[in-house]
């Protein structure tokens, strides 16, 4: 199986009260010099069959209607290549 990785972000227009408070606590942590942070998704899909260029606009298709509102999110699609030595396998 393929995994496809479909993340999600704020526009950058777009105020993000979460990254916002998350910078904020940062330096109390002991975490210095981050200047920004924005937070947005991540999905992971597992694809069964082959991921070719109709699974993809399928995959599209789903991030745009379901997974992001578009009106205030981006969204980037990208197969992800299978991690063999994390599986144990040779590459």
């Amino acid at each position: 199986m393929a995994r496809v990785v479909v993340d999600v972000m704020l526009k950058p227009e777009i105020l993000d009260p979460q990254g916002q408070a998350v910078q904020r606590a940062l330096p109390r942590l002991g975490f210095q010099g981050i200047a920004d942070v924005r937070q947005g998704k991540r999905f992971e899909l597992e694809v069964e069959g082959p991921v070719d260029e109709a699974a993809l606009a399928r995959i599209h298709e789903m991030a745009e209607t379901f997974l992001a509102n578009t009106v205030i999110e981006d969204f980037v699609v990208k197969v992800e290549e299978p991690d063999h030595a994390a599986a144990g396998e040779p590459k």
